[in-house]
């Protein structure tokens, strides 16, 4: 009966990888079949690269060079304030945070992780926009700019660095930690020095995983960002991301304007997947 079990199980599980891979397959597939014929028309070169997004004037103009460079910055911004916070936040929950604390610290971290992305655009209109627009009042910005996005996306993506940064953290042998203590560490440097290396490659995979979400975020950047079709010119001027464009104007594209908007979506899609393959390699260095 239990050789039975374990042969039905098995099956299950090859059938829902098999699942899982199909699903990404047809994803692949319905994005590269209806994106590729529209950049092929519109110009690889010019699509990728122009700086001109008109998709309504005469001829229109479809480069979404702004939005990549947007999505970028963006990006970039919320890596430089979220990844600090949420590694330093992890090593004081697996190591430094006291059990009363931790009771209630924990559970507020993985609330974090369950608000709506709507919710989160509430806030950074009603709170981090009136910040900034004050704040930087004589440099004549409205609030709505690439570096609101950039605090809002970095404040989201800190539940996913935390928990996987944590998880990472306390799978660490505690010899490691026992055997820096014996040798004169402080707890301090123990923990610095042994116990987070030795744990850098967990980390790796939560920062991954924050940018995936970074870079894929939408309602909360269309709400906060300004969502200007330009180039950057400033973090306190409005910009559009990929995502942004796609869901603002896929309402009422048709035709090549639907397409390319589809081509972007296809261009994201390769964003994501250069991050992920980067990852894998590195992992595999810093493991030989």
């Amino acid at each position: 009966m239990k050789n039975v079990k374990e042969v039905v199980m098995k099956y299950v599980f090859m059938v829902a990888a098999a699942a899982s891979i199909l699903a990404v397959f047809l994803i692949c597939v319905f994005l590269f079949a209806n994106g590729v014929p529209a950049m092929r028309e519109v110009g690889f070169f010019k699509f990728l690269f122009g700086t001109t997004w008109a998709p309504n004037n005469v001829p229109a103009s479809y480069s979404i060079f702004p939005m990549i460079v947007g999505s970028i910055y963006v990006t970039a911004g919320a890596i430089i304030v979220g990844v600090p916070i949420g590694i330093l936040t992890a090593v004081f929950m697996a190591r430094f945070c006291p059990k009363g604390i931790y009771k209630f610290l924990k559970p507020a971290v993985d609330l974090l992780a369950g608000i709506p992305s709507i919710i989160y655009g509430f806030f950074g209109m009603v709170v981090i926009v009136p910040l900034v627009r004050t704040i930087f009042e004589r440099f004549d910005t409205d609030g709505m700019s690439m570096l609101t996005a950039s605090i809002l996306l970095g404040i989201m993506i800190l539940p996913t660095i935390i928990g996987v940064s944590e998880s990472a953290i306390r799978a660490v042998p505690n010899s490691y930690y026992e055997g820096a203590l014996a040798l004169g560490a402080t707890h301090e440097r123990a923990v610095f020095f042994t116990v987070l290396p030795a744990a850098k490659s967990g980390i790796l995979a939560g920062v991954v995983l924050g940018i995936g979400r970074a870079i894929g975020e939408t309602m909360a950047v269309i709400m906060v960002a300004g969502n200007q079709a330009r180039m950057p010119v400033s973090i306190l001027k409005g910009v559009r991301t990929m995502t942004a464009n796609i869901v603002i104007e896929m309402g009422y594209a048709t035709g090549l304007h639907r397409e390319v908007l589809i081509a972007t979506g296809v261009v994201l899609f390769v964003f994501i997947l250069i991050i992920n393959l980067s990852f894998s390699v590195l992992k595999r260095r810093m493991k030989a």
